[in-house]
């Protein structure tokens, strides 16, 4: 049986063997031809710019793992561009599952969560100006009555159907 007709050039071989004898400088310039494309097509795929990036990582660190396997049946650019789009879609995927802590702000919570004046200024900024003290009631008081609870009902409302239920198997008692 005859081996599989190579797709690949002679300059993606080249730089195929290079990378695999370990030269770094191989491995800058096939970021450099490549990661702003596949940023874009990861892009395509998942919410947001950041996790885009986190599924590029994914890639280069696939492509160190895959190497050996690549057998130049394709380009290096849709070899690439397929390891890109199989992560992509997973983690697009995965991420649809999940609702980000971010979203759930309502529209007039723009503003920091505790005003600037609790902490310190400069050199110690970032310190609490005086000390927090505990609840006199305790947190679970506070949690079951008044605008917290109405605000876990709004949140809660808005969850997708699957992750509703979880939590009202769990007990939740939207009358409590």
């Amino acid at each position: 049986m005859k081996p599989p007709a190579l797709i690949a050039s002679p300059e993606d071989q080249r730089l195929i063997a290079a990378l695999r004898a370990g030269d770094e400088s191989a491995f800058r310039s096939l970021v450099g031809m490549h990661h702003r494309a596949l940023l874009r097509l990861a892009r395509m795929y998942v919410s947001s710019d950041a996790v885009a990036g986190e599924v590029v990582q994914e890639v280069w660190i696939g492509v160190l793992g895959g190497l050996d396997r690549f057998e130049g049946r394709s380009s290096l650019k849709t070899w690439l561009h397929r390891i890109a789009t199989n992560i992509a879609k997973t983690r697009g995927v995965r991420e649809s599952r999940t609702v980000p802590f971010s979203s759930l702000t309502g529209p007039d919570d723009d503003g920091p969560v505790l005003e600037p004046s609790r902490f310190t200024s400069a050199p110690d900024a970032g310190w609490w100006a005086s000390p927090v003290q505990p609840w006199a009631r305790g947190a679970a008081p506070i949690a079951v009555d008044g605008e917290a609870m109405g605000r876990i009902r709004e949140a809660i409302d808005e969850l997708p159907e699957t992750q509703r239920a979880v939590i009202t198997m769990r007990g939740w008692k939207s009358g409590a």
